[in-house]
This record gives C-alpha cells, sequence and structure tokens, in this order.
C-alpha cells in the first residue's frame, strides 16, 4: 500500500483535496489508466477529446498528483546532462531526446495557456554548476554539444555566478536559457481539476493484480474488480513492481527539503537574487533551486528503497544532508529554516531511455523519465492515449526513434549493480551534497 504523507513543500502551499472517491464497487469500461500523475491525467484528457463515447476510468493508489508529479524540483528541463547514469555521448541520440524535451514543453505549455494555468511559470533557464573548477572540461564539452544543436548557452564563473545564485559555492557552471521553473503541484492539481466530468477517478484505490482473459484485462482491487476492453500504465516508478517491463526499469528514492520563505533581512544577505535552478555536473551532486517566494529547495539524496513509504527515522537521516547542504551554499543564513521534507519515487533505465510501447494486444505503457517526467511525462500521456486509440502523430514517430531502453539482470544482481553504482557516484560527488 502506497502511504499518503502532508510532507511534500508544494502540496502543503495547497488548499488538502478531500472530494476523492474510493473504488468500492466493481465495474466495466472502455480505458483503464493506471496512475494519476502527468502521464494518466494527460492519457485520459486525450482520449476523451477522441472519443466522449468511451467510458474512461482512472485509478491511483495514493491521491492524484501526489505522488512523483508533485514531488519532483519543478524543472520542465529542455536539455539534461545526467538524466541517469550515464551520458549521451551520440550526438544524433541526444537531438532526438531534446526533440522529445521540446515536445514535452509545447505539451505543458499548450496545457497550460489552454486553461489559464497559474503555476509560477518562469522562462529563466537553469543552470548546471559544480563547485570544482576540474569540471571545466564537461562544462566546455557540453557547451560545444549545445551549441552543435542550437541551444543558447553561457560558461560562468565564480564572481559571475555568485551574483546569479547568491552563493560562493560553486565555481563553474554552464546557463541554459531554455529551460522554465514551474510549481509541480499546482500544475498537475489544475490538470485533475481540467479532467471532463463523465471522466470517473478513483484514489486510494491500489491494483492489486491484473490479467488477460480472451482479449479483456481483469483488473483486482481490495474489494472489487474492473473489466476493460484497453489498459494503459502509467505508474512510473511503479512499472516494475506491477511486473510491467521489470527488466527494463527501476525506482529510485529520492528525498528533498524546503526551506520556510527568506526574510528581508535574510534575502539581502545572499544578494536579492531572482528565481533560479541548479541542476548538479556530478550525476549525485545537488539539485538546488531559490523559488519564487524566496524558498530554497535542495534535492541530494537518491537510493534504493522501500518505493511505498520512507520511514521518519531515514528521512530524518537525510534531512541532516540537506542541512549541510544548505549550509555549505548559504553560511549566512540561519541553521534551523528547513519547513518541509519529503521522498519521492523516480523511473530509471539503463541507458536512461524512456518506455512507450505496446505491450500486448490492447495494453499500453508510458513511463520511465529518468528524472524529466513533467514535459517527457505529459506528451507521453498524450500520445500513448493516441495509440491506444489506434491513431497515429508525428509526435509518436518522434517518440518511437529514441533509442530504445537496454535490458537489465535479473534480481539480486540488478540491486547489487544499483548500490555498487550509487556508491561510485557518490564518492565522486561527495563535495557537492
Amino acid at each position: 500500500m502506497i502511504i499518503n504523507d502532508n510532507g511534500c513543500g508544494w502540496l502543503n502551499q495547497l488548499e488538502k483535496r478531500s472530494n476523492y472517491k474510493i473504488l468500492d464497487k466493481s465495474l466495466k469500461c472502455d480505458y483503464l489508466i493506471v496512475g494519476a500523475g502527468y502521464t494518466g491525467l494527460s492519457a485520459a484528457r486525450s482520449l476523451s477529446r477522441i472519443d466522449k463515447n468511451k467510458k474512461i476510468v482512472i485509478v491511483e493508489s495514493q491521491l492524484a498528483g501526489e505522488g512523483a508529479s508533485s514531488r519532483n524540483s519543478g524543472y520542465l528541463v529542455d536539455t539534461t546532462l545526467n538524466d541517469g547514469f550515464t551520458s549521451d555521448k551520440d550526438i544524433k541520440n541526444y537531438k532526438t531526446k531534446t526533440q522529445i524535451y521540446d515536445l514535452g514543453i509545447k505539451a505543458v505549455k499548450n496545457f497550460v495557456k489552454e486553461h489559464q494555468v497559474n503555476c509560477d511559470w518562469n522562462e529563466c533557464g537553469k543552470y548546471f554548476a559544480s563547485s570544482k573548477l576540474k569540471d571545466e572540461s564537461t562544462v566546455k564539452s557540453f557547451s560545444k554539444v549545445l551549441s552543435e544543436l542550437n541551444f543558447e548557452n553561457k560558461i560562468l564563473y565564480n564572481d559571475e555566478l555568485c551574483k546569479k545564485l547568491g552563493t560562493k559555492f560553486y565555481k563553474i557552471a554552464i546557463y541554459t536559457k531554455g529551460g522554465i521553473l514551474l510549481n509541480p503541484a499546482k500544475l498537475v492539481r489544475a490538470m485533475i481539476k481540467s479532467l471532463p466530468s463523465y471522466i470517473e477517478i478513483f484514489e486510494n484505490s491500489e491494483l492489486l493484480n491484473w490479467k488477460k482473459i480472451n482479449n479483456k484485462i481483469f483488473c483486482k482491487f481490495k474489494n472489487c474488480e474492473v473489466e476493460t476492453e484497453k489498459i494503459i500504465f502509467c505508474t512510473n516508478g511503479f512499472l516494475s513492481l506491477l511486473g510491467i517491463k521489470k527488466n527494463y526499469n527501476f525506482p529510485l528514492t529520492l528525498t528533498a527539503s524546503m526551506t520556510r520563505p527568506l526574510t528581508k533581512n535574510e534575502y539581502e544577505l545572499i544578494g536579492n537574487p531572482k528565481e533560479w535552478g541548479v541542476l548538479p555536473i556530478s550525476s549525485m551532486g545537488a539539485t538546488i533551486r531559490f523559488t519564487k517566494d524566496k524558498r530554497i529547495l535542495i534535492r541530494n539524496t537518491a537510493e534504493v528503497c522501500d518505493a511505498t513509504h520512507m520511514k521518519k527515522n531515514k528521512l530524518n537521516d537525510r534531512i541532516n544532508l540537506h542541512k549541510i547542504g544548505i549550509k555549505k551554499r548559504f553560511p549566512e543564513l540561519p541553521n534551523n529554516i528547513i519547513e518541509d521534507s519529503w521522498s519521492g519515487v523516480v523511473c530509471r533505465s539503463r541507458n536512461s531511455s524512456q518506455i512507450f510501447e505496446k505491450i500486448d494486444e490492447n495494453i499500453y505503457v508510458a513511463g520511465c523519465y529518468n528524472g524529466s517526467g513533467i514535459g517527457v511525462g505529459t506528451l507521453f500521456g498524450e500520445q500513448i492515449a493516441l495509440m491506444a486509440a489506434n491513431q497515429q502523430s508525428a509526435e509518436i514517430e518522434t517518440i518511437q526513434s529514441r533509442k530504445k531502453p537496454n535490458w537489465l539482470p535479473p534480481q539480486p544482481l540488478l540491486n547489487v549493480g544499483i548500490y555498487t553504482r550509487l556508491i561510485y557516484e557518490r564518492l565522486k560527488s561527495r563535495s557537492e551534497i
């Protein structure tokens, strides 16, 4: 059972949702969508435009939109340097990846414009930064790739970075113009509200198992069953727990903290910076944001653990790492300014590629976003719905041209490999927490 908690800073800025339904009786539908995050909600919205006469049902094991869709750092990315355990050296594949990111940005932008969504949208770009000047070669190499693909970018050092970010911690960074910062919880909450009334959504309703019999899919829940003509799996970090493409994806648990808003004096102490977002050059370094309302968000841990819930004592240990990370960057700020802390689950593949396919007759899946789920998740949801409705699009052609996820070894070899790699990456990035 996925456990709902009240630790996410993004969610705690919104009103609590209470008007939700739990699945407590058996039913039949044309489409069953499993997962109510960016992907599942976008798939439902897309299906509703194709055929309003179809019965569309969404099931979610926790509260809709309150999984990874609300718990991420709020980056709508155009480019990535570390979107998994590998960096793409193949320029053709990287170009395809950035094309998918661009389509994802357009999908989210279209939704925001159509529904007049206030999600603190800020087209301010982002920084890939490091506290080590020895990362200059990585920065210059990445800048070259970006320039070849016509992405506007700029390399910054020391004092110039300090003026932008309000911290002397970083020694070098590359700024990319196309990235967007937003409030992820506000965005996904708007997706819930925009669903047509005839789409049924059931929350705190965990899918226990499913099977296909005579071209129909039967899904077992706690006290009932759903019979559906077609099923679309949109559970991202929980795909492998449902047995979906389990040899091609795995979950990682991340933890983050967000401070209270800085006071006027504290804000002046760090130089009155505008809103910004920093992604690490080292793959296990810290993701940091300075938000519109003058909060600091930090995410500097990734690990294999129980994907359904992080125990309080373990989360407290991670909070201590967050405090260290904030103090390293902003020594002039008080020690105890963290207001909220939470965990969330992302889905990874071996080669940082996504999952998007028909896996059997009437069975579809979209997920494994490798930490870039806002745009790609929205795009994949819209497009997997088209595929399930037997339609085609230019976007689907672009998605299908990407490299497919590599095969993963079975357990326990997989976890041994992940643990080993995480330890290696942590050691490389230990100064960047």
